[in-house]
């Protein structure tokens, strides 16, 4: 549990300062640990929140969360959440599942996105919340926020600047991971939500004082790519070791 905790730090740390909540990297890491895939989503969705909430408190109060544009995103997505987490899953699929997500984490974080003309960038700025209900839906499902992949969308198709999608990121991760857990809760009853806060509370712990350090301090130690880099690495392994071992 200690190497664990000190993992969770480290990622809330990581994720805070660009606005994720690092939903991807705890369910790898709990995914490692061998954690019941029925709790594994709680602790990530609730880990998730802990996180966010204080990166979207920070971007609120700077005046940089587009709300309006943003609500249209979360609003949609919520829904979606909700009923991934509240749909029955098997521990195989549950797992293929996750091992998917987490190939797609770690390929969205490898691959630079590309430029696209300002003309096309504005046209296909319009069906941006097309892809919140599945994302949505793929957060309350498997415990990713989905921020990791709506923001380097909304990056392609210039839907606003830098800090304004990463404030984005944040609300809807925020939001995504609320209403997936309370699905959660309702699929799998006290006795699952107990021992998810057995097991759960000093991850919490851990990343609450991780995200609160994140939000505030850059991270000037090591180099944006080797975060990148590292964490996709991670996400990569896990995901790709979870397909091979369920196909």
């Amino acid at each position: 549990m200690i190497w664990l905790a000190i993992a969770f730090f480290a990622t809330a740390l990581l994720y805070a300062s660009v606005g994720f909540g690092g939903g991807s990297t705890y369910s790898a890491l709990l995914a490692l640990a061998g954690l019941d895939y029925r709790v594994l989503p709680l602790v990530s969705l609730a880990c998730n929140i802990v996180v966010v909430a204080g990166s979207t408190i920070r971007f609120s109060r700077a005046g940089i969360l587009p709300w309006r544009r943003a609500l249209v995103l979360t609003g949609l997505a919520a829904p979606a959440a909700l009923l991934g987490g509240l749909t029955p899953i098997g521990e195989r699929n549950f797992l293929l599942l996750l091992g998917a997500s987490l190939v797609m984490t770690g390929l969205t974080l490898l691959i630079p996105v590309a430029k696209s003309s300002e003309e096309h960038a504005t046209k296909a700025a319009r069906f941006a919340p097309l892809a919140a209900p599945p994302l949505g839906y793929l957060a309350g499902l498997v415990g990713i926020g989905g921020g990791i992949f709506l923001a380097p969308l909304l990056h392609l198709v210039r839907w606003a600047e830098a800090k304004s999608i990463a404030a984005t990121a944040a609300l809807f991760i925020l939001v995504n991971s609320l209403f997936g857990l309370v699905g959660q809760i309702l699929k799998g009853g006290e006795g699952r939500f107990e021992a998810a806060v057995g097991f759960g509370l000093p991850l919490l712990v851990a990343v609450a004082i991780g995200g609160q350090i994140g939000s505030y301090l850059v991270v000037r130690f090591l180099p944006q790519r080797w975060i990148r880099w590292i964490t996709a690495g991670l996400t990569l392994f896990v995901g790709v070791r979870l397909v091979l071992d369920h196909i």
